[in-house]
């Protein structure tokens, strides 16, 4: 594999990060993606507490390998305790993006840690490297979970790279190794991987979500605030979430005002994930989504999916 800032500065055998995806990927799938020579990172809840960050990053850290920790800034006024878990632990990487990140930053810095911002414009680009950001992440509207749906990861990446000076990461729609191949001959660093992994046995996911991840193909996805909205959730506006497209979200896009005051479907969306319907219940997952594929009769590893990335050196060596 070519050699970036990303794998001299961690060590990595792949340029790759697995990206931070609240309630899927813990300590297990951070260990796993950073053995298997990537880097690992923990998807931080909004509402979990430091206690939690603590016990998933001893998970991370006994892999022996460098992984990273991706904390929500909206939430964290609210959370203190989890900026004082994450500066505790001490992760070789922390993201900490959607909301103002820019308070958060230098603390993480001067306790030596390496600070991403994950941006969905050049403006938020440039913002994140004046804020002291080690590295920004170029987030494209093809990614799963959420960010902004403003520009595509192409253009933007090209636009990133033109305008900051710091590394950068590509990410959306990076799922396989031609996708990072073609980050990396656009001059990116890296690659910022989520849904890639959404069919790995390391993740959270129970079988039946696994199972609709596996089914779904690329057009599959919406993008917006539904899910947010009905569950109550304090997400900045700016921040809608992609998601595989069900019927509750047909149902409800475009009647979000209604849908704030409505109890009984808030009531629905709880019980639907507490049962794993998913025709109600979301699952997050980017436009890349079509090209999760299984393992036969079993379940892909996070390693399966890593080795597979590898290939983009392969690629590269084409040219």
């Amino acid at each position: 594999m070519p050699r970036t800032w990303l794998t001299e500065r961690f060590g990595l055998d792949v340029p790759l990060v697995g990206a931070p995806m609240a309630s899927v990927g813990d300590g297990r799938l951070a260990a796993a993606v950073s053995s298997a020579g990537a880097l690992g990172m923990i998807g931080v809840p909004a509402s979990a507490p430091g206690s939690w960050i603590a016990e998933q990053a001893a998970v991370a850290a006994a892999s022996g390998r460098p992984y990273g920790i991706g904390l929500m800034a909206w939430a964290l006024p609210g959370h203190p305790d989890q900026l004082a878990a994450a500066l505790e632990a001490r992760p070789a990487l922390v993201s900490v993006s959607f909301g103002d990140f820019t308070p958060y930053v230098q603390p993480l810095r001067d306790a030596g840690i390496t600070v991403a911002v994950q941006a969905g414009t050049t403006r938020e680009a440039l913002q994140a490297e004046a804020a002291g950001a080690d590295v920004v992440v170029a987030r494209g509207g093809e990614g799963g979970g959420h960010g902004r749906d403003e520009v595509a990861t192409l253009p933007l990446l090209q636009g990133v790279l033109e305008e900051v000076t710091v590394p950068v990461l590509a990410a959306g729609g990076i799922a396989t190794a031609r996708g990072l191949a073609a980050a990396l001959a656009a001059g990116a660093a890296g690659g910022w991987a989520g849904t890639a992994f959404l069919g790995c046995a390391e993740t959270l996911l129970s079988e039946a979500a696994r199972a609709r991840v596996l089914a779904t193909e690329e057009t599959g996805t919406a993008y917006g605030r539904v899910f947010d909205v009905a569950q109550r959730l304090a997400w900045p506006p700016e921040f809608g979430g992609r998601a595989l497209r069900n019927a509750f979200f047909g149902r409800w896009e475009g009647r979000e005002e209604e849908l704030a005051g409505d109890e009984a479907a808030r009531e629905e969306l709880a019980a639907a994930r507490a049962a794993g319907d998913f025709d109600t219940a979301y699952v997050y997952a980017g436009q890349g989504v079509g090209l999760v594929k299984g393992a036969g009769e079993g379940v892909r590893t996070a390693a399966d999916v890593v080795t597979a990335f590898a290939a983009a050196d392969e690629l590269l060596r084409r040219f």
